[in-house]
């Protein structure tokens, strides 16, 4: 993945509120990428977790908080495992997604599921994906 950086889209703001949020320290990864490897949705995501640090490292609100890569994290804490500084990445991840929701951007819209998945889907996954996913 190539990202061009410039001042204009820089946002030390999105940086400072994503480290308060998950209680953590960014700057601490310094993109060994053992989080990544261990990661068992690295491979379906747009973004895998060490490049989603990195960009909110720069502070690039618009890629991240826009990918598909921060509601596919399912929160394993393999990351966390990894991490040879003990960064938790997991944590950071969902800060990214709450900042998403607080803005009221949910990622799922109830309202557009049909009546058959409704009844399909077993309830603990569907409440459990409305816990995640909306606002």
């Amino acid at each position: 993945m190539t990202v061009f950086v410039s001042r204009g889209k820089i946002n030390s703001g999105f940086t400072s509120k994503v480290q308060r949020l998950a209680d953590q320290n960014l700057m601490a990864c310094y993109q060994c990428g053992k989080c990544s490897a261990g990661c068992p949705m690295a491979a379906y995501m747009d973004i895998p977790p060490n490049q989603m640090i990195r960009l909110a490292q720069l502070g690039m609100e618009d890629e991240l908080l826009d990918s598909e890569a921060i509601w596919l994290c399912v929160s394993c804490m393999t990351c966390n495992t990894r991490c040879p500084k003990g960064v938790r990445i997991a944590e950071l991840i969902e800060s990214m997604r709450q900042i998403k929701l607080r803005a009221r951007q949910d990622h799922l819209q109830v309202e557009k599921i049909s009546e058959a998945d409704l009844r399909a889907i077993p309830p603990i996954a569907l409440i459990g994906s409305m816990r995640k996913f909306t606002s």
